[in-house]
């Protein structure tokens, strides 16, 4: 049961996240072969971006040794921070406008620079013992759902809605940072 609460409290803040992305991205009024090109590259991206930071943390981890769990947990306190901080609407308009012209390497920039949270939630996966396999495919099926309906109703949506998507998604792997912490505290390995 304790993995389950784990899995949904790290997957769910993601999908928000890549719902809010998308969102920004459905105002350009993609065709549905578009949309689905988008959904397959935001999938793509976001389930093998954990894997990257999954091995980068274990290498990390290595070398931190026990230091390693305090790394991840701050690391995912800082991305819900960074969630959570205000950003400016020409970020996502910039993304908006790079995908509406172009193909081939500029859009794998937007693929990695749409997938930088599930890199650092990579990092703790190991923490969190969390099945790897798992994590990534349900990050995996998470983005390709939540990108198919950001793009769908991003038009009607308006940009307090999506920012609120992102901000709750801070909200929540800032809060699963300190709840491991505290976790930490309490029972220390």
């Amino acid at each position: 049961m304790a993995v389950l609460l784990k899995l949904a409290a790290l997957v769910l803040p993601l999908g928000l996240d890549t719902f809010a992305v998308a969102a920004a991205l459905g105002i350009a009024g993609l065709a549905p072969r578009e949309r689905l090109r988008v959904s397959l590259l935001f999938s793509g991206f976001e389930a093998g971006m954990p894997l990257v930071g999954f091995l980068a943390g274990f290498a990390a981890g290595a070398a931190l040794g026990n230091a390693a769990d305090l790394v991840a947990i701050a690391v995912l306190i800082a991305l819900g921070l960074y969630l959570v901080w205000p950003k400016g609407e020409s970020d996502e308009v910039g993304r908006a406008s790079l995908l509406a012209r172009t193909h081939g390497w500029p859009v794998i920039g937007l693929g990695v620079s749409i997938s930088l949270d599930e890199l650092a939630i990579g990092f703790t996966i190991g923490l969190l013992k969390l099945p790897i396999v798992l994590v990534l495919i349900l990050i995996g099926l998470q983005a390709f759902l939540a990108t198919q309906l950001g793009l769908r109703l991003g038009s009607r949506l308006g940009d307090a809605v999506r920012e609120g998507a992102e901000r709750l998604a801070g909200v929540a792997l800032a809060g699963l940072g300190v709840f491991l912490l505290l976790e930490k505290l309490v029972r220390p390995t």
